[in-house]
């Protein structure tokens, strides 16, 4: 049984170009992130890679990007499950704000605390810890059950979303969580063993 769980941070979106604190809000990929897309299919497919069902966000820079994954797996009528529980992090009063504006008028560190630390969250925003207070159990009660059944999942979702899975996955600290950053359209590999621990774990095509 292979119980494999490929987990993909959605291309570059219009918003990361432009450096802007995007959470919910819905933008589009950039050609760029097209691109990065694309190639995260190509990838898995050079790699052997076919999947059962796939789970993404609500938002259309997820969902694009697995669309164009799936078309380069030729898998463009895989099942899909689109959840609202696997949206990127509510950003709160920072989102459509430009990166180093929000610098500017909150400094540096406020700032990067906002960002990076696991249980702080801007203000009208959500923390870390509360995207995996949506992510995990949505994760535990309706993706891990596929994964252990044997069927091969793949999820399109986001830098927080996926952060939050990562964590539990690689049993990071919450100390450790804050140093992680995960690349746009990287594919990353999870085997499970039966306890439902990590058998083995591969970054593709990392630049």
């Amino acid at each position: 049984m292979d119980r494999l769980l490929v987990l993909v941070r959605h291309g570059q979106s219009e918003w990361n170009l432009k450096n802007l604190f995007t959470g919910w809000e819905d933008p589009d990929l950039t050609e760029k992130g097209v691109d990065e897309a694309v190639a995260a299919g190509h990838i898995l497919k050079k790699r052997g890679f076919a999947f059962d069902i796939a789970y993404t966000s609500h938002l259309i820079r997820a969902q694009r990007t697995l669309t164009l994954m799936l078309e380069g797996l030729q898998q463009t009528d895989l099942e899909t499950v689109r959840e609202q529980a696997l949206n990127e992090r509510d950003y709160g009063d920072l989102t459509g704000l430009n990166k180093d504006d929000a610098r500017e008028r909150w400094g540096k560190e406020q700032v990067h605390v906002w960002r990076r630390s696991y249980d702080t969250p801007p203000p009208g925003g959500e923390s870390l810890k509360d995207t995996a207070a949506r992510v995990l159990p949505y994760y535990i009660t309706n993706i891990l059950p596929d994964v252990m059944a044997g069927k091969r999942v793949i999820i399109s979702a986001h830098g927080n979303s996926l952060r939050a899975l990562v964590m539990v996955l690689d049993r990071m600290s919450t100390e450790e969580i804050t140093g992680l950053n995960l690349g746009t359209g990287v594919p990353l590999i999870y085997r499970l063993n039966a306890d439902t621990s990590v058998a083995s774990k591969e970054v593709l095509g990392e630049s």
